[in-house]
């Protein structure tokens, strides 16, 4: 009996280095942006996608957007596909921004160019 309680134990001190790696403290949770541009760049990796989109400012100089999303597994129960996006689509995306007013964010939605809005789930 002793023994299981230290593998218990053991597994929660190995378990809380890992549920940090997952938290969202870098994004402001409370708050979405909604921004349009053009996707420079679409990575279908693990542990997280991302897309890179170009948006203009006030005064329309274009700078790149890193918006981060959640694994290849989760996006397709989500109904993504490796080919929704691809450089050059025109995308509208909605965001939870970086806290330190960076030019990225943790995605919410995105609107392709033909209507469907993919959600990050």
């Amino acid at each position: 009996m002793r023994r299981r309680y230290w593998i218990a134990l053991a597994l929660c001190a190995v378990a809380g280095p890992a549920a940090a790696h997952h938290s969202f403290a870098m994004f402001n949770m409370d708050k979405n942006v909604t921004m349009t541009g053009t996707v420079t760049e679409f990575r279908w990796t693990n542990p997280h996608s991302w897309m890179h989109v170009d948006i203009a400012d006030d005064s329309g100089k274009a700078s790149d957007w890193a918006i981060e999303m959640t694994s290849p597994n989760n996006l397709v129960a989500a109904g993504w596909r490796r080919s929704s996006m691809k450089p050059g689509d025109k995308v509208t995306v909605t965001y939870h921004p970086l806290v330190n007013g960076k030019q990225g964010g943790s995605l919410v939605s995105v609107k392709l160019a033909d209507g469907r809005v993919l959600e990050n789930k």
